[in-house]
């Protein structure tokens, strides 16, 4: 939320964005003011409702014994059985149900007109100020009834008012920070399941009594019936928007609707079947309607929403069976009951807690809800096994607790990161993408944001890489869909789309991988930085030692040189390392200064042997030279013609050079004595050739002339390829037996 609202900031700008979010606060602390208020205000009612000045428990057998008591009258009873309660002969009789505010999870209608019975007594006994309290021993007492007071609410009720109430601001917050219709049916949701939950809270305050008319009647399945029009209506519409989505939204609502009105006018048998029914087929709706979405355009988004879907339906339709199942056994004890439904209501809230932040959940959450849910199953298990296997109370609780800590052991990692859309890294793998980014980059450094492309690609494996500007630090945008990661290089950003193709959400951990893999590939860029500048600094302090020493020296043997003979020797020497030392010096050299630089030589050179030379240069581009690469040609170049010289006997050199996005190809030609190259042995001169031909990735083959000499044809790369442009290392030559 927190970087919508940044980002709404930053397009407004200015005055305009401190105003935007100046009227966003103010609508979520009035929505806060008026959420307290209900709270407090439903508190208050609960506190002013007449009680019994005594604690009850219920015993093995589901009768209802008095714990204790403040009243002096009944302090002595403590551990008696209440056989019947009222304010008016007959008293009616007392069973477990008398402490069972909830009306919510009773199964059978009959059941359910019991316990409005037991209301209307109740009712009536607060009228009069008064209750006749008779044990089973035959003993009565008359006890005056007193308000329970804000402490007599019990600590489950504050608990579960402070979750509805967070559930309430959260849809509150989703929809002042995305407005739009998106977001409105989850700011429904949200506050229809608060409702739902302040009942339940309501519900779960201790002590016998009656709730208000409102929320014992049928109007308390209002609050979920709600819930799931909304649930079915956030499904069509986020996180895109069906073809279908108004008719599916307006069915959804129309069905809610006419169920409730059934259920208030009493119009169908077995409401509790039909709300059941209603929760159930509303999440499988929802969770159809996201894989349809999935199908017809994958969204990371669909995936996440369609598990935690079906992990709520799976956990009610398991209560719901216990729960039938045990109440057809005619053991369904009310505690455990309404202790399951808490827990499971408590599940679905997390749930709907965590959506907005799906993709900065924190792990305190998922850990709430996964106990949640664990607890859910313990529950549904201790029902089971009371209901249908007639094990004692503590025999059931250990194996439901037993089966429960196996669930939870086996489930943690999946309902952790799995049903939120996480993912497991293999530490091998990582490493050693990792590695290899950092080799090519080391190898050539203007590669880097190139192999930081590849290395996100290969880890996150996004559905599409857009660009961005810059950032200082990878994030998470668009709520888990895309992150956003800053290029080691520059100052743009890369934007990765849907994680693994779609299938999941980026996370926080995600974009702290992917800035510990840009920092690393900075390091490296630093560390080759620094070696290029040393490497730099010692060509240069060769080339001057060179220049001034050797160079002096040679200087000095030329003016004395006995014969001019020699004097050309030691002139062509000088001016070979006037050329190495111009290579050194400079960082790179153009094709075509380097071409004229090598037509220069090579005339030279086949000057003095009284060879002549023919020239052909041509180039679709003139790319850069690193240092390595334009020493090696120039070497080899050299090599070939020092050979023709040496051995050949030739009184024409051709030299041809064609450069294009083929590559280079050099070709040097001559009309000596040479024959059968495929018999020379293997000497110093070419085993130099083709070594420096292989660390420049080309070819080399000699063939004969018609009707005489050698002709040598060199491919390489073109040479604007990365590892030529650098002054890097050149590229390491071929397993041994390749050709060359």
């Amino acid at each position: 939320m927190a970087a919508d609202l940044r980002a709404r900031i930053a397009v407004d700008g200015g005055t305009s964005g401190a105003q935007w979010i100046g009227t966003r606060l103010h609508a979520v602390m009035l929505a806060a003011l008026l959420g307290c208020l209900a709270v407090f205000a439903l508190a208050s009612r609960l506190a002013a409702e007449p009680q019994v000045p005594a604690s009850w428990r219920e015993d093995a057998r589901g009768q209802v014994v008095l714990a204790g008591s403040t009243h002096p009258s009944l302090a002595p009873l403590a551990g008696q059985r209440l056989a019947a309660a009222g304010s008016a002969e007959p008293l009616p009789a007392v069973d477990a149900s008398w402490l069972q505010r909830s009306r919510r999870w009773v199964v059978g209608d009959a059941e359910r007109r019991h316990l409005a019975q037991a209301d209307d007594a109740w009712w009536q006994a607060a009228a009069a100020g008064r209750i006749v309290l008779r044990f089973a021993d035959g003993t009565s007492r008359a006890v005056g009834l007193q308000p329970r007071g804000l402490g007599g609410l019990g600590p489950l009720f504050w608990l579960l008012a402070a979750l509805a109430l967070a559930l309430f601001l959260s849809g509150v917050v989703a929809l002042v920070a995305r407005p739009g219709a998106r977001w409105l049916p989850f700011a429904v949701l949200s506050g229809a399941y608060g409702v739902h939950l302040l009942a339940i809270a309501a519900e779960s305050v201790p002590g016998p009594g009656a709730l208000p008319p409102l929320l014992a009647g049928p109007w308390r399945f209002a609050p979920e019936l709600v819930a799931c029009a909304a649930v079915v209506h956030t499904a069509a519409w986020h996180p895109s928007r069906l073809p279908a989505a108004r008719w599916i939204a307006a069915a959804a609502w129309l069905a809610a609707l006419t169920l409730l009105l059934a259920l208030v006018r009493g119009a169908v048998p077995a409401g509790w079947w039909w709300m059941q029914g209603a929760l159930m087929g509303a999440g499988g709706a929802a969770t159809a309607l996201m894989g349809w979405r999935q199908r017809r355009r994958p969204h990371p988004l669909a995936p996440v929403l369609r598990r935690i879907g079906t992990a709520a339906v799976a956990t009610l339709a398991l209560l719901t069976a216990v729960i039938a199942v045990a109440a057809a056994h005619g053991e369904l004890p009310p505690h455990l009951v309404q202790v399951g439904a808490v827990a499971w209501a408590v599940f679905v809230a997390a749930l709907l807690l965590a959506l907005p932040l799906l993709a900065r959940t924190r792990p305190l959450l998922r850990e709430f809800a996964l106990v949640a849910g664990v607890s859910t199953l313990a529950i549904a298990l201790d029902l089971l096994l009371v209901a249908v296997f007639a094990l004692g109370r503590a025999e059931s609780l250990l194996l439901a607790l037993a089966g429960a800590t196996v669930a939870y052991a086996l489930a943690r990692q999946w309902v952790a990161h799995r049903l939120l859309g996480r993912r497991f890294f293999d530490t091998r793998r990582v490493f050693d993408l990792l590695y290899r980014a950092a080799r090519d980059v080391e190898h050539d450094p203007t590669r880097a944001d190139e192999r930081c492309r590849a290395l996100l690609r290969d880890l996150f494996e996004p559905a599409a890489i857009g660009s961005d500007a810059a950032t200082a630090a990878s994030r998470v945008a668009g709520g888990g869909t895309a992150l956003v990661v800053p290029l080691p290089v520059g100052d743009g950003a890369l934007v990765l789309r849907h994680a693994q193709q779609g299938l999941r959400l980026f996370t926080a951990d995600d974009a702290g991988l992917a800035d510990h893999a840009v920092e690393q590939l900075r390091r490296v860029l630093a560390v080759e930085g620094a070696l290029e500048q040393g490497r730099r600094e010692e060509r240069l302090r060769l080339a001057q030692d060179l220049h001034d020493d050797i160079g002096a020296r040679l200087l000095t043997l030329m003016y004395r040189a006995p014969n001019r003979e020699m004097e050309d020797y030691l002139r062509h020497t000088l001016q070979d390392l006037k050329t190495l030392t111009r290579g050194l010096v400079a960082p790179s050299h153009r094709l075509s200064e380097a071409a004229a630089e090598w037509k220069c030589d090579l005339g030279q050179r086949l000057q003095a042997a009284q060879c002549a030379l023919a020239w052909s240069f041509a180039a679709d581009r003139d790319p850069e030279l690193g240092v390595v690469p334009w020493s090696a040609l120039t070497r080899l170049l050299r090599e070939l013609v020092t050979n023709v010289i040496a051995h050949a006997r030739a009184t024409r050199v051709e030299v041809e050079i064609t450069h294009d996005r083929g590559g280079l190809r050099l070709v040097v030609a001559d009309d000596g004595l040479g024959r059968e190259p495929a018999c020379w042995l293997p000497g110093l001169g070419l085993g130099g050739i083709r070594k420096r031909v292989r660390q420049l990735g080309g070819d080399v083959q000699w063939s004969e002339r018609d009707p005489c000499g050698i002709r040598c044809v060199v491919t390489l790369p073109p040479l604007d390829d990365a590892r030529h442009a650098g002054g890097g290392a050149l590229r390491p030559p071929p397993a041994p037996g390749s050709r060359g």
